[in-house]
């Protein structure tokens, strides 16, 4: 009888032990299905209707641009606070070349990511090579960009844009078959997507069972397989029920298995985690720490100034205030997406969805009828929630 009882207090113990760790691993994307319902149920239906799933993304896709770049900033355990005036500075100076002077989009978009990259190459040699904190450098970089912005647009705001550039942001993928009521290469895409990511995850537990890693069980596995399977086609239906999928969300999911491979499968994106980890064993390793350092920010200029394209294309100007606050909603998805303060932990998935739970906040709380003023009280409030959580998991992995 004792014996039996031991047994049972073991798999209670085994059982709230594997729930922590499920949940540790996987809170983010558990609280997005949390507030996606929620919001369903609150707004009597209004939140998943396919209008307003595309106008969550089309709102919200500057800032998970933003949170791609910061990611890798964050990594390093640095932040960049002028990303919102990069953007700004970056959607006038396209304002001049396309509205002003008649740029064609083709040409003036390439001339403004290298611009965007000459500012990240410009803060990048200063942190990493002067030696100066990052945050004192974007800091500065945020008050005279934004001053530039001024300068470049009089105060005034410039529109309209090229209608072929607006479609960046607001345009469609084109249908195979006109007049039907779903989107059918819409469809046919995510079914292949999802194909695609079930066939991967596949792979990659098969080459770990051939390496004698251990993997998950087979009841997991399918379950994990069945779960992408249900999220990716029902999202797509969605889409396919409106208009299809929109270009913008096409250019997010190239920028996403870009930073996924960059992270997961090459030598630079190893380099940068273990720099962000120990930046002192990393150099004795032999990483070149600091041009790491200035790549990641040149990089972090060129994301911004993509993300500046896509809001001036969205708001089809390009207005002095663009980019407010737009450095505080990139890391607020980034550290709400499980990364670290003191870096080296983080991933792309990760800062996709903490930013994709901001604009589901945003979105719904505006749905309800909240104030922007209790909107940015709440945000603040949950970016707090999400330092305290990593630090908590920090503190119960070292016990």
């Amino acid at each position: 009888m004792e014996t039996t009882n031991k047994l049972k207090k073991v798999q209670k113990h085994s059982i709230k032990d594997k729930a922590l760790e499920i949940f540790s691993k996987y809170s983010m994307i558990i609280i997005l299905v949390v507030l996606l319902i929620a919001f369903q149920a609150m707004t009597d239906g209004i939140f998943w209707r396919p209008l307003n799933i595309t106008n969550l993304v089309l709102q919200n896709s500057h800032i998970l641009v933003l949170a791609a770049g910061m990611l890798l900033v964050v990594l390093l355990g640095h932040v960049d606070l002028s990303v919102g005036s990069v953007m700004a500075f970056v959607g006038a100076i396209a304002g001049v070349l396309m509205v002003n002077n008649g740029m064609s989009p083709w040409a003036a978009v390439p001339l403004c990511v290298l611009i965007g990259a000459l500012i990240g190459a410009w803060q990048g040699f200063w942190v990493a090579y002067v030696g100066i904190p990052a945050f004192i450098v974007t800091l500065s970089g945020l008050l005279m960009f934004r001053g530039l912005t001024q300068v470049v647009l009089g105060g005034q705001s410039l529109a309209p844009f090229p209608t072929s550039f607006q479609k960046i942001s607001t345009g469609y993928l084109p249908d195979i078959v006109s007049g039907d009521h779903i989107h059918l290469l819409s469809m046919i895409i995510g079914v292949g997507i999802t194909a695609l990511l079930i066939f991967g995850q596949w792979r990659t537990r098969e080459r770990r069972k051939k390496n004698l890693f251990e993997v998950e069980s087979t009841s997991t596995f399918l379950f994990k397989a069945l779960f992408i399977g249900v999220v990716f086609i029902g999202a797509t239906y969605v889409f396919a029920s409106y208009q299809g999928y929109p270009i913008i969300l096409i250019l997010l999911g190239v920028i996403v298995a870009a930073y996924g491979f960059l992270t997961n499968k090459t030598v630079a994106g190893r380099q940068i985690y273990a720099t962000g980890g120990n930046r002192k064993a990393a150099e004795l390793s032999g990483i070149k720490t600091k041009k790491i350092t200035f790549w990641v920010f040149v990089n972090m200029g060129a994301m911004a100034a993509l993300a500046g394209l896509v809001l001036a294309a969205r708001l089809n100007a390009a207005t002095p205030q663009a980019g407010t606050s737009m450095e505080l909603d990139a890391m607020a998805a980034v550290y709400f997406g499980g990364a670290s303060t003191s870096g080296g932990i983080g991933t792309i998935m990760g800062a996709i969805v903490g930013g994709l739970v901001m604009g589901v906040l945003n979105n719904g709380m505006s749905i309800l009828g909240v104030g922007v003023d209790w909107q940015q009280a709440i945000k603040g409030l949950i970016l707090l929630l999400a330092v305290v959580l990593d630090i908590y998991n920090k503190k119960k992995k070292i016990s």
